[in-house]
C-alpha cells in the first residue's frame, strides 16, 4: 500500500535529464515507484491528478539563516512556501551554539551579536528560542523532532572563540591550550553531527558593541588548523567570508580560501558573486579562486543569485548604507544630530564622494540616489511621494537627488523607507549572469533567508527564477533551472539520496503549476515574536510541497506537519572530493 500517489505528473527529476510524465508512489517518506501514467496496480491511501503540473525534487538553499527562526517557525517560512525543503544554516562564522555554561552572559552577546550582524530582531531572538543548550550536539538536539525543513549546520568559528576566550575573543589570539580546546569542542560538534567550519573575516562584520567579531581577529594559523581538523569528519564542508566576497577578492584573501579548501579536503563555499556588466573584471578575479584551488587539491564554490533581490534602505536604522566607508560615524548618532549633519553640504558632499570612492567596493552601487524609489512614509509633508522616484522629485523641487532624500528622510525624523532601484538590470548583465551560471564552480544560492528579516526578501529567489526561465527572460530551459537549485546543491553537500526524483530517494518533492509559478512582491508583516517585522512574500503557482513524503505546505498554506530532520554530517551527509 503507497502513502500517496501523485498521477500522470510531469516529472523534471533534477538530473538535467528531459522531462517525462509518470506516476510516482509515496511509502514511508521515500519515493517508492515511479511508472507510465496508468499501469501501477497498486493501493493508495491518498492519490491526486497532478495532470499539467511540474513535479520536482524539493529545492535545496545553501546559504540561510534560519538558525533561531526555526525555534518559532519550523516552517522556515516563506522559504518553504517557495518549494525549498533543505535548509543549509550556521554560515557565516555564526551559530548559536556552542555557549559556555560558566558565562550566562555569552547567550545575550550572542543574541545581541545576531541582532547587529545579521538583522534579526532581538525581541524575536529573546522570546523565540529557548536558549537551553550549550553544546553544538544539544543545539541541535533542541530542534529534532520539531521542524518541517531539513536543516543542517555549520559551527559558527565566532562561537567556538567566544566559548574558550570568552570577552578575549574580539581582539585577542588564542594560546596554544585555548587553540587545542576550540579544535576539542570543533571535534565535539563534529561529533554530534555539524556539517563544518563556517567562518568570516568581513569588514562589514561587527558584534552588538559595534567591534569586529570573533572570528576577524584569527590569523591564518587557527583558520588552517580549524579546516584540517574538517578533514577528519565524513561529510563536511568550509564556508567563509572575506571582504573581498563584495567585490573583488584581494591576493592574500585567495591564498587563504585556498589554503584552507586543500587542508581540509573539502570544498569551500563563499557568497556572494554579484554579476555586473558595468564592472566587467569582477567575475574573472573572483573566479580565480576557485581556478587556483583546483590546481591545489581544493574546491571554492562562489554561489550568486539568479534574481534580483530587492532591498529597502533607511537612514534612520542600521542597513547597508551604514557600510559605505565614513557613512556609519554618521548614520550612527543620535536622530537630531544625524539631521543635521546630513543637512550640511559639506558632509553630504564628503559622504557622496566616499560612497563613490574605490574603497566602497560594491557598495558604490547604491551611490545613485537619484534611482532610489520612496516607500512608506510618515509625515504629512510627505504625502503623495510613495512609489515616486527621487530623481523626479529633486528636479521638480530643484535639488540635487542626496540633498532632495535627505529633506524627504528628515520630514519623517529619517523614518523613510527607500528602495534603491538596481543598477544591473541590463541586457548586458543578465547575458553575463547566463554565461557565469555554468561555471563549473559557481552555484546558485545566497538568499541568506532567516537574516535581515525587514530589509530584504531573498527567499523567493527559487520560484522568482523558475517563473523567469519559464515565461521572462528564458536564460534557462526548465530541466536545467531545476537542476541548479536541486542536485547540484545536494552533490556540493554530498546529501544522501536527496536532490532527485529517483526511486528509493527521500519524498522531498514540489509540484507547481508551470503558467503561474512565481513570486509575489515583499510585504511587510509582523508576524515574529514581540510582533516584530520582516519582508514577506507569497508563493504563487506552488500546488504541494512534500519534506520526507508529507506534505507540509499546500497552495502556499502549511499543513501543521513537521516531518523535517536534523540532517547530520556522516549520516545524512556523504564526504565531497574536492578533486
Amino acid at each position: 500500500m503507497l502513502d500517496h500517489l501523485i498521477r500522470s505528473a510531469t516529472v523534471v527529476d533534477g538530473t538535467g535529464a528531459p522531462a517525462y510524465v509518470a506516476d510516482v508512489g509515496i511509502r514511508d517518506g521515500r519515493i517508492a515507484v515511479i511508472a507510465a501514467p496508468g499501469t501501477l496496480d497498486e493501493a493508495a491511501t491518498t492519490s491526486e491528478d497532478a495532470s499539467g503540473l511540474i513535479l520536482t525534487p524539493g529545492f535545496v538553499d545553501p546559504h540561510t539563516h534560519y538558525d533561531a527562526q526555526l525555534f518559532w517557525d519550523p516552517y522556515a517560512t516563506p522559504s518553504m512556501n517557495h518549494g525549498v525543503t533543505t535548509v543549509a544554516g550556521g554560515n557565516c562564522g555564526f551559530t548559536l551554539a556552542p555557549l559556555n555554561p560558566d558565562r550566562p552572559e555569552d547567550a545575550d552577546y550572542t543574541r545581541r551579536m545576531m541582532s547587529k550582524v545579521e538583522g534579526m530582531s532581538l525581541v524575536a531572538l529573546e522570546e523565540g528560542a529557548p536558549w537551553n543548550w550549550h553544546t553544538f550536539g544539544e543545539y541541535l538536539d533542541a530542534l529534532e523532532g520539531r521542524i518541517a525543513v531539513n536543516a543542517g549546520f555549520m559551527v559558527g568559528h565566532c562561537a567556538l572563540r567566544r566559548h574558550v576566550m570568552g570577552p578575549d575573543a574580539v581582539g585577542g589570539q588564542p594560546t596554544p591550550e585555548q587553540l587545542d580546546e576550540m579544535l576539542r569542542l570543533f571535534h565535539d560538534a563534529m561529533d554530534a553531527g555539524a556539517w563544518g567550519l563556517s567562518t568570516t573575516q568581513s569588514s562589514t562584520h561587527s558584534d552588538g558593541d559595534g567591534k569586529p567579531v570573533a572570528s576577524r581577529h584569527a590569523k591564518p594559523e587557527e583558520l588552517l588548523a580549524l579546516s584540517r581538523a574538517v578533514a577528519e569528519h565524513e561529510g563536511t564542508q568550509l564556508e567563509a567570508i572575506v571582504a573581498g566576497c563584495l567585490d573583488q577578492f584581494a591576493d592574500e584573501e585567495i591564498d587563504l580560501f585556498v589554503e584552507m579548501s586543500a587542508a581540509a579536503g573539502r570544498p569551500l563555499n563563499w557568497n556572494v558573486l554579484t554579476i555586473d556588466a558595468s564592472v566587467p573584471e569582477r567575475v574573472p578575479r573572483q573566479l580565480t579562486a576557485s581556478e587556483r584551488a583546483r590546481k591545489a587539491g581544493g574546491r571554492i564554490v562562489a554561489l550568486t543569485m539568479p534574481i534580483l533581490t530587492p532591498m529597502n534602505m533607511s537612514l534612520g536604522t542600521f542597513c547597508a548604507l551604514n557600510l559605505i566607508p565614513g557613512w556609519g560615524e554618521i548614520l550612527g548618532l543620535p536622530v537630531p544630530e544625524r539631521i543635521e549633519k546630513l543637512r550640511d553640504r559639506a558632509v553630504r558632499e564628503e559622504m557622496l564622494r566616499r560612497a563613490d570612492s574605490k574603497e566602497a567596493g560594491v557598495f558604490r552601487r547604491l551611490a545613485n540616489f537619484g534611482r532610489y524609489v520612496i516607500g512608506d512614509t510618515y509625515s504629512r509633508e510627505n504625502e503623495g511621494l510613495r512609489g515616486r522616484v527621487v530623481k523626479d522629485i529633486a528636479a521638480e523641487r530643484g535639488q540635487e537627488p542626496f540633498h532632495c532624500l535627505v529633506e524627504i528622510c528628515a520630514n519623517d525624523q529619517l523614518r523613510t523607507v527607500l528602495w534603491p532601484m538596481p543598477t544591473d538590470n541590463d541586457p548586458a548583465s543578465w547575458e553575463l549572469r547566463q554565461q557565469t551560471w555554468q561555471h563549473e564552480d559557481v552555484m546558485l544560492g545566497g538568499s541568506d533567508a532567516g537574516a535581515h528579516l525587514d530589509r530584504m526578501c531573498g527567499a523567493p529567489y527559487t520560484t522568482r527564477f523558475l517563473g523567469d526561465c519559464l515565461r521572462g527572460r528564458r536564460l534557462l530551459g526548465l530541466e536545467e533551472a531545476v537542476k541548479m537549485l536541486t542536485d547540484d546543491p545536494a552533490q556540493l553537500f554530498g546529501l544522501r539520496e536527496r536532490g532527485r526524483v529517483q526511486e528509493g530517494w527521500h519524498a522531498d518533492l514540489v509540484l507547481f503549476d508551470p503558467e503561474r509559478i512565481e513570486a509575489g512582491p515583499a510585504t511587510l508583516v509582523h508576524d515574529l515574536p514581540g510582533d516584530s517585522p520582516r519582508l514577506d512574500s507569497r508563493a504563487i503557482g506552488i500546488v504541494s510541497v512534500r519534506v520526507n513524503g508529507v506534505e507540509t505546505i499546500r497552495d502556499d498554506k502549511v499543513t501543521g506537519a513537521v516531518p523535517g530532520t536534523v540532517l547530520r554530517s556522516g549520516r545524512d551527509t556523504r564526504t565531497v572530493s574536492t578533486k
